[in-house]
């Protein structure tokens, strides 16, 4: 169903952000997760997403306080997935 798609997904290392992201990569869209944390252990939920389902998932660790990040993190995501067809903003 998103096979194909690229979704970028904010806050997406920990809690309800992990879990769209998830259940957007179940569904066969390739990720941009972004969120804060351990560099290693972003990896290796980076990886273990991509292995799980088959999807492509790259990281940007934007602060989305920052308007040049915010940019910066759509940028990112063109560069390394091609495109972004779905933004998902966790908010607080």
């Amino acid at each position: 169903m998103l096979k194909g798609k690229v979704a970028v997904v904010t806050g997406s290392t920990s809690g309800i952000g992990l879990g769209i992201a998830r259940s957007l990569a179940v569904g066969g869209a390739d990720l941009m997760i972004n969120g804060f944390g351990e560099a290693a252990a972003i990896d290796k939920l980076r990886r273990q997403i991509a292995a799980a389902h088959g999807v492509r998932v790259a990281f940007s660790g934007a602060d989305l306080s920052k308007p040049t990040d915010a940019t910066g993190l759509i940028e990112d995501a063109t560069r390394e997935l091609g495109h972004v067809d779905v933004l998902v903003q966790r908010g607080r």
